[in-house]
């Protein structure tokens, strides 16, 4: 009996030092960039000549463009609103950025159109797991590709950890 709690003590030992060993462990501060596919659904509405009010979410995946590192192959969820005034848009909105850990990054986000897409400002707001505590921002910069809401964004992140 004590040889078979001596080998479930080592089992379970092991399997903790294995985990701690995969868990992602991040400098305290540093850069990332990453992509993300976008599905976006959302409504436009004219409130007056020449300007519209609109406002949806955006489903996708992000991946670090490395191939691992932080925020890869993780969930991607954002909400925005949008305001036009004579072909000028301004956008702002909220994301919540995964990896395939689970963890998450939150951002606060605001930019303009810019050509065939739009580009501005991620402000990282927090996280959970790994993320916790993590502020910081980055550029961000999107771009239609599809014809049915699908578009495509590169973001670039600036982050610290307490």
């Amino acid at each position: 009996m004590f040889r078979k709690i001596c080998k479930a003590t080592l089992w379970l030992l092991a399997a903790l030092f294995a985990t701690t060993l995969g868990a992602q462990q991040l400098p305290k501060s540093g850069s990332f960039d990453t992509q993300t596919g976008w599905k976006t659904t959302g409504d436009a509405f004219e409130v007056a000549d020449k300007r519209m009010l609109g406002g949806g979410s955006v489903i996708g995946m992000i991946f670090n463009v490395k191939g691992s590192g932080p925020l890869n192959a993780g969930p991607a969820t954002c909400f925005y609103t949008f305001f036009v005034v004579e072909g000028s848009v301004k956008n702002k909105g909220f994301c919540s950025f995964g990896d395939a850990d689970g963890d998450l990054i939150f951002t606060d986000f605001h930019g303009a159109n810019a050509g065939e897409g739009s580009e501005g400002i991620n402000n990282i707001v927090g996280g959970t797991g790994k993320y916790t505590g993590i502020q910081g921002s980055g550029t961000w910069k999107s771009k239609d590709v599809g014809t049915h809401g699908h578009h495509y964004t590169r973001q670039h992140f600036e982050y610290r950890l307490p």
